[in-house]
């Protein structure tokens, strides 16, 4: 199971919401519009919304995330993104970072139908098909080095964009846009740190006693295809980046 604390995660992976401008663009939200923020973790992006006069209702399944962003002042609810109780009150939906870790898509996808208003819109970046590919296979083989099976261990749903548009279309949105978008990622600091943010839930069937020697493997493994000549870590992140519309 991944567990979040919320101060590590500020600290490790601020870059999540400072690399959320294309997602803000494609959302376009006004002033006095309401707009539900899926998976807002510690309402950085939240605030950042709600500081330009945009109603912003954030809701997250992490109680520590959802404190942090209280603390900030925001309008944040402790709520798993698979069981979204709302119903069409809202102009907009987002997500940053969040869907790839709902591991049965179509339930956040029918949760944001039923929030949104006629006419009302969703955008959403998410882990794309490749995304931390590298980082995949380092994992799963220091997992199965061990016995554990890799792919149940595996938190995350990395979609490619067929799939995912095709979800959305059942559910009745039209889609004006989707793509995936490799986007190299540098690192604020050594690739324990990120594992240790987050990757909880592929190293949970892992003894605690052993688990650092797993993540120094995977470090050794990686560090020649993601370390660039600066001496900076440059995860292969890859977003599916789409827009869609629930018909008025």
């Amino acid at each position: 199971m991944q567990r979040w604390d919320a101060e590590r995660y500020a600290r490790h992976a601020g870059f999540v919401p400072e690399m959320a401008g294309p997602l803000l663009d494609l959302l376009a939200a006004r002033p006095g519009e309401r707009v539900l923020d899926l998976g807002c973790g510690d309402g950085v992006l939240t605030a950042k919304l709600a500081a330009t006069g945009v109603e912003v209702v954030g809701v997250d399944a992490s109680a520590e995330q959802v404190a942090a962003a209280r603390a900030k002042g925001l309008d944040a609810r402790l709520m798993d993104g698979h069981e979204l109780a709302f119903g069409p009150e809202f102009d907009a939906a987002f997500s940053n970072a969040a869907l790839h870790w709902m591991r049965a898509p179509d339930r956040p996808i029918d949760g944001v139908w039923r929030a949104l208003k006629p006419g009302g819109r969703f955008a959403g970046d998410m882990g794309g098909a490749g995304n931390i590919a590298s980082v995949v296979e380092a994992l799963g083989q220091a997992l199965a080095r061990r016995g554990f099976d890799a792919v149940s261990a595996n938190p995350w749903y990395f979609p490619d964009a067929a799939d995912y548009g095709a979800r959305l279309l059942r559910r009745g949105f039209a889609v004006e846009r989707i793509a995936l978008v490799p986007r190299p990622t540098p690192l604020p600091g050594p690739l324990e740190d990120w594992l240790d943010t987050f990757a909880g839930g592929f190293l949970a069937p892992v003894p605690e006693t052993e688990r650092l020697v797993v993540k120094r493997e995977v470090t050794a493994a990686l560090r020649p295809r993601l370390v660039n000549k600066e001496g900076v870590w440059v995860v292969d992140y890859v977003r599916l980046r789409f827009l869609a519309w629930k018909p008025t």
